[in-house]
């Protein structure tokens, strides 16, 4: 399957796909004699894990230390991430240091974005309650 095609089977784009591979995360595809990529059912599952763990909120960066091991989500779904493996007796693929990185990283940004949002309201609380001019009760 080429590459359009291939990303549109995954839910992305051709440019992401280039991205992916770029980066690491996917290794080249084979190519046709015409030399596009062509992506195979053993690519796709692979695209698809990397997808996967990106909407869960991992980011290319995160997935790049364990590009190696993405292709064993492919093969064995379960379990992707921290500590879930460990009650199986091993590490999750992705590794529960990423995992751990990557929630203290969001619990981060939350802190911002709610400091950002009070801000924002205590600045219109201000300006609804004391900077607005007052109408007189004539008109």
């Amino acid at each position: 399957m080429r590459i359009g095609d291939a990303a549109a089977a995954v839910g992305t784009t051709p440019r992401a796909l280039r991205f992916y591979e770029q980066r690491g995360l996917l290794p080249p595809p084979p190519r046709t004699r015409s030399g596009q990529r062509d992506y195979g059912p053993w690519e796709l599952a692979v695209l698809r894990v990397i997808r996967e763990l990106l909407a869960l909120g991992l980011t290319v960066e995160d997935l790049r230390g364990v590009a190696g091991r993405l292709p064993l989500l492919a093969v064995h779904p379960a379990p992707r991430c921290g500590t879930a493996a460990a009650d199986r007796g091993g590490p999750g693929v992705v590794g529960e240091a990423v995992v751990e990185r990557r929630i203290a990283a969001l619990d981060t940004e939350i802190e911002r974005l709610t400091r950002l949002r009070d801000g924002l309201r205590a600045g219109l609380s201000a300006q609804r309650g004391g900077d607005r001019p007052q109408r007189s009760p004539a008109g």
